[in-house]
């Protein structure tokens, strides 16, 4: 049996990985679908101290609690910067990262930086009205709530004991205009120590090819 822990990407919440992580459950693992604080149903915690470091712990947290260990930590998106810094602080509870359309970071990195001229401006635009809190793009599902500003902002600190986990995994949603992860593709497609999977649709996983994600998922669990 596998632990599968699920990190969604900005302005959503657990809810988005709910159905893949009871089709997990039906294959006989365990899964945390996880809700980052201040966003989700955790939108009321929400203020403007709420930062990377603090989805980072979130997720700690849990592993740690729950005693968690040989973990396989999936982020999407966002979520990617999520990954790395909780690979980086507590590698010896991970066996596996799956970083799904998402940020793959270096020390000093930070979302602003990597994401690309579509998101940058999106995040100026929806933080004009409370300054820490980035809105949810109307297209998204009516379920996204706002994104703390802060943690797209914040720099992640890694300390390279994350390159002890050997199972790593990358998910290349090839299917979308001005994605911000065609240059990461290309350049872990090109390391020998990191597994790579195109998939040619939109960067919504869970809604353009959820059994795609479960199989690539299950795979990287064996």
């Amino acid at each position: 049996m596998a632990t599968f822990v699920l990190i969604p990407g900005g302005w959503h919440g657990g809810w988005y990985f709910q159905s893949l992580a009871r089709q997990l459950r039906r294959a006989g693992h365990e899964a945390y679908p996880l809700t980052l604080t201040g966003l989700g149903e955790r939108s009321h915690l929400l203020t403007s101290s709420v930062n990377l470091d603090t989805h980072i712990q979130d997720v700690v947290q849990v592993l740690e609690s729950e005693q968690i260990e040989n973990a396989v930590l999936c982020g999407h998106s966002y979520g990617g910067m999520v990954v790395s810094g909780v690979a980086d602080r507590v590698p010896e509870r991970i066996g596996t990262l799956v970083y799904c359309d998402a940020y793959v970071p270096e020390d000093g990195d930070f979302c602003w930086s990597l994401a690309g001229d579509l998101f940058r401006d999106l995040f100026i635009q929806e933080a004009t009205v409370s300054g820490y809190a980035v809105a949810a793009p109307s297209r998204l599902d009516r379920r996204a709530t706002a994104h703390p500003l802060g943690s797209f902002l914040q720099a992640i600190r890694l300390n390279g004991a994350l390159n002890r986990i050997q199972r790593r995994h990358f998910v290349y949603l090839s299917g979308w205009d001005q994605t911000p992860f065609a240059s990461v593709y290309e350049r872990l497609r090109q390391d020998p120590t990191w597994s790579v999977h195109d998939v040619p649709v939109g960067h919504n996983i869970m809604g353009e090819a959820p059994d795609t994600l479960l199989e690539i998922l299950l795979d990287a669990a064996t």
